[in-house]
């Protein structure tokens, strides 16, 4: 018999890379390979007598190599899912089929293309894609776009983006209600600018202003993109910009030429290209943060170092060219494209102060790290007392909204902060007890009526609106119980707890909702949200005999797509469902001791 918090928890540990830290694996993804395929054959398309021989073969091979790995994973239905473990929808299938209308292969790929011709056909075309995105125009436009380019859409179905406000200063961006969220400026110029190239426009004055736009808006496009090319090292923001740029003939720009040194250095072995590159420090933090203060296999005092020195040093230190955040705020990846975020910010913050044991003092460089982040992130928070992803007060379109887990994970991150750190400013301190406090006015506002949170980057593929209101719910709940305030405090937990009792599956585990197929992820979140909660006892048993099953046939690694990455885009992590899971067989302590093949309500 084997202690299941201990077996998983050197899983966990054994995915380390060598350095000493995680790196994880994204999901492919159709969508990235449909885009990065797009990209490559315009490439083709458009090489010029500074193109050589073996950098065209290599682009060909590339592509045909993306064509026959989406044709191997086309869905029975005709369409395709974001991931391989995805349900078809409207927007990967209509990207995947203008791939193959673009390269010219329809006829070597005819059944491909005749089956998910008429899956899209059923689903509504163009007008499922607007749709299914409404007044957000951050993805919509792009699908459209690619397949204008490709030939299958008219350009005059496609919205025009005024990629002339991409030339006003960063500060008014808010202001202006850019149509295209805070991390889509890269597409709001290259898109912007070959869908003018293409419709221009009735009104003289804005077709004169267009025109005169083009060359600063690219020189702000040049200025915005990371050194190896990758735009938030996403293959299909990457690619989008990158056929767009093509597709009005500059060839050789300089961002061109990055972005396709990107996309082919992202392609994987099996000819797919990732959702995006990696999210090693999420994930580095995620997986300090479930092994930390629990008995068990952890962290050698010479690895929490390592990984602590590494952890500073991922901390942004000037101005970010991109979304011009201050300095203090940390990313999902170490790579060059990343964005500081209010998810990984707090995120990074927990892991410094948790690889810092309890009786050990705080470092000068830790103590300043924290605080510039403690002061990032009362930088960022928004005027309803929540925050958002990126930049504060764009608040007109879904995903620059206050969100609800990313203002619980501040909460959680500033409290502890002011908890563990000795001789903070009094008047940093009086600051953030009051964002904490308006932090928690935002929360209790937008519980809903169930005592469900709903949370903005994580969703569920087969709920009804593809939400994901446990994982939200889990998120909040530890962060309210750790402020633990007042009266309404106590009400929210009361509420947000008994739903998450009330939605476990008979099988012992959860999903986003009661009846869905349990997960190891949603399972390994519940948990967590609820260790320590008395009335939670007889639940967490039977969630912990549900995780221990999973462990004894293997199947607890097995991820689930869980995640939304940028406008409805799903993604799966291959270390999510080993990193919940620790959390939560560590954290719910030792309800059973032994890994045995038994059911919930025994047998």
């Amino acid at each position: 018999m084997i202690d299941a918090a201990d077996t998983v928890s050197r899983l966990l540990l054994d995915e380390r890379t060598a350095d000493g830290w995680w790196e994880g694996q994204l999901s492919t993804s159709a969508l990235s390979t449909a885009t990065a395929v797009m990209a490559l054959s315009q490439a083709v398309k458009t090489a010029d007598n500074q193109a050589t021989v073996e950098e065209v073969e290599n682009d060909r091979r590339l592509i045909r190599n993306g064509l026959q790995w989406l044709a191997a994973h086309q869905n029975s239905d005709g369409g395709w899912g974001d991931t391989v473990m995805s349900i078809s929808n409207i927007s990967t299938s209509m990207l995947v089929n203008a791939v193959f209308h673009a390269s010219g292969t329809i006829e070597h790929f005819s059944n491909v293309v005749k089956a998910s011709q008429a899956y899209i056909d059923s689903i509504g075309g163009v007008d499922a894609v607007v749709r299914r995105y409404g007044k957000d125009h951050t993805f919509s436009v792009p699908i459209l776009t690619h397949c204008a380019l490709a030939g299958i859409v008219d350009w005059k179905r496609v919205m025009p983006l005024p990629f002339e406000l991409a030339c006003i200063p960063a500060r008014f961006y808010a202001a202006v209600r850019m149509p295209v969220v805070s991390y889509a400026l890269p597409a709001l110029i290259a898109i912007g600018q070959v869908i003018f190239r293409h419709q221009g426009h009735w009104n003289p004055v804005v077709r004169w202003i267009r025109r005169a736009a083009i060359s600063p808006s690219l020189k702000v496009l040049e200025r915005i993109q990371p050194e190896n090319g990758g735009f938030l090292e996403a293959t299909p923001l990457t690619s989008f910009v990158c056929m767009s740029l093509l597709g009005c003939g500059l060839r050789r720009h300089i961002v061109t030429e990055r972005c396709l040194s990107f996309i082919r250095s992202s392609v994987r072995s099996d000819g797919s290209w990732p959702i995006d590159t990696n999210l090693t420090t999420w994930v580095t933090t995620l997986s300090v943060n479930a092994l930390a203060n629990t008995p068990g296999p952890g962290l050698k005092p010479s690895e929490r170092t390592a990984i602590r020195n590494w952890l500073l040093k991922q901390q942004y230190q000037t101005v970010h060219p991109y979304t011009n955040a201050a300095p203090g705020g940390w990313s999902w990846t170490d790579l060059p494209g990343g964005v500081p975020d209010a998810d990984d910010t707090p995120g990074a913050m927990l892991a410094v102060l948790n690889l810092r044991p309890e009786s050990e003092s705080f470092e000068a460089a830790e103590i300043r790290s924290l605080q510039m982040a403690a002061i990032w992130l009362l930088d960022l928070q928004n005027r309803d007392g929540g925050w958002p992803t990126f930049c504060r007060g764009w608040g007109t379109l879904p995903f620059d909204r206050s969100s609800n887990d990313l203002t619980a994970h501040a909460m959680r991150a500033l409290t502890e902060w002011q908890r563990r750190v000795p001789d903070i400013p009094a008047q940093l301190h009086r600051r953030t007890r009051g964002a904490v406090l308006r932090g928690l006015k935002y929360l209790q506002k937008n519980q809903r009526s169930d005592g469900t949170w709903l949370p903005l980057w994580f969703g569920h593929q087969f709920h009804s609106q593809e939400e994901n209101p446990l994982y939200g719910t889990a998120k909040v709940l530890p962060a309210v119980r750790a402020i633990n305030h007042d009266h309404a405090g106590k009400d929210m937990i009361q509420k947000a707890a008994t739903w998450l009792l009330q939605n476990q599956n008979p099988d012992g585990g959860w999903s986003a909702v009661r009846g869905l197929v349990s997960s190891v992820e949603e399972t390994g979140l519940a948990m967590e949200a609820l260790a320590g909660i008395p009335e939670a006892v007889e639940a967490l048993q039977a969630g912990r005999i549900w995780l221990e099953n999973r462990i004894q046939d293997g199947s607890v690694s097995t991820p689930s797509p869980i995640g939304f990455y940028f406008a409805k885009l799903w993604y799966f992590e291959r270390l999510y469902p080993l990193i919940f899971a620790t959390a939560a067989l560590r954290k719910t302590g030792p309800l059973s001791s032994t890994v045995e093949s038994r059911s919930v309500r025994g047998g």
